[in-house]
Formats: C-alpha cells, structure tokens, sequence
C-alpha cells in the first residue's frame, strides 16, 4: 500500500491507502470524539460527532472522519469555531434521548453544550447501532436490529434468535454508549413478551 501525506492540525501525518481520516488521526496521536466507532466494526458515520473540517485546493467542507478515506495533501481540522459548533449541536441533541449517558456528559462538559437545551425524549438509545452492527458483523448472529425509521426508530431483540443466543453473550451490552442497562431491559421486554 502506498504512503499518504497529510496534515492534521498542522501536523504532517503519515498514512497508507484505504486508512480513513480517524485512523490517520489516532495513528498520530490526535483525538477526535466519536461515539459509534469501533475499531473491529465497518465504520458506520451515524453519531456524525467526528466531523471534522477538510481543505482540499483551496476547497473547505465538512466531513465525517471515521468513513473518509485520506488523501494526498488534505488540510484537516479537527477543532475549529465551527467544528465545535456543531459538535455541541450534536451532543445536545443526543443528550435529548440519552441525558445521562457518561460520555455525552463529558463530551458536553468539554464542548460547553446544554444538557436541558432539547426538550427530552429520553429513549437512552443515541442510533449508534454499535450493538446492531456487532451483533452482525462479529459475532454473525443477527439477534438485534433496528426497527421502524425517522424519531421512532429503535433497536430490538429479535426473540426467536435473543432467546438462544444473548443471555450467554452480552458482548454488545458494554459497547453502548448510553447504558448497558437500557440494552438489558430491550432484551428482557423482548423475551418476556414470547
């Protein structure tokens, strides 16, 4: 694989093809906040608190930095006025469905964002579909997906499959952002409801 140059806050980053902006950033050192990355998963770009500002000839934009792959002599900006602007749009309005979540608290008390800004609608589920994709891609059992779409999408247990899989596994419980517990309550609704 061939090797790619960029900068990264002003700092000449080494990387190689098919590495997308995160890894190269991580790789030197630089951190950048995300929420449904995983280093084991396919990268997903739903939480979009990775975004990250890019300038290419002369040309800025806005990017999701876990699914954007590097190119030769990119300009990246991982902390700007207006990066961190729209990150603490985001964690506000995450912190609608998840108020309590550890890591939306830091992540607020870092970007100065308002717990209380949205009016709550708390599910505890961020849409990270960490749990769902794990599920799928590791440990390729399906036991959990999405359901519905828009402001009523949620995750379920699907029961035919939880019932025999998941109470031995629970390999997705700890990968939520939000609450292992919310995870476990889906599971048992799911199971008591057959």
């Amino acid at each position: 694989m061939s090797e790619i140059l960029l900068q990264i806050d002003g700092i000449e980053v080494k990387a190689t093809e098919g590495m997308t902006l995160l890894e190269a950033a991580h790789s030197a050192g630089i951190s950048i906040p995300t929420l449904c990355h995983h280093e084991k998963l396919e990268p997903f770009g739903g939480c979009r608190l990775c975004i990250v500002e890019v300038e290419d000839r002369g040309w800025t934009k806005l990017v999701v930095s876990c699914v954007y792959p590097v190119e030769k002599n990119l300009i990246v900006r991982t902390r700007s006025e207006k990066v961190d602007r729209i990150r603490k749009m985001i964690i506000e309005l995450l912190m609608a469905h998840a108020p309590d979540s550890f890591q939306l608290l830091e992540y607020a008390k870092e970007y100065g964002a308002d717990r209380d800004r949205f009016e709550k609608e708390a599910s505890f589920c961020i849409h990270c579909g960490l749990c769902v994709r794990y599920c799928a891609e590791i440990k390729q059992k399906n036991a959990i997906g999405f359901v519905d779409r828009g402001i009523r999408k949620e995750i379920s247990f699907i029961p035919e499959i939880s019932a025999k899989e998941c109470w031995d596994c629970k390999e997705c419980f700890p990968l939520c952002p939000t609450s292992a517990l919310q995870a476990a309550y889906v599971l048992t609704k799911a199971l008591t409801a057959t």
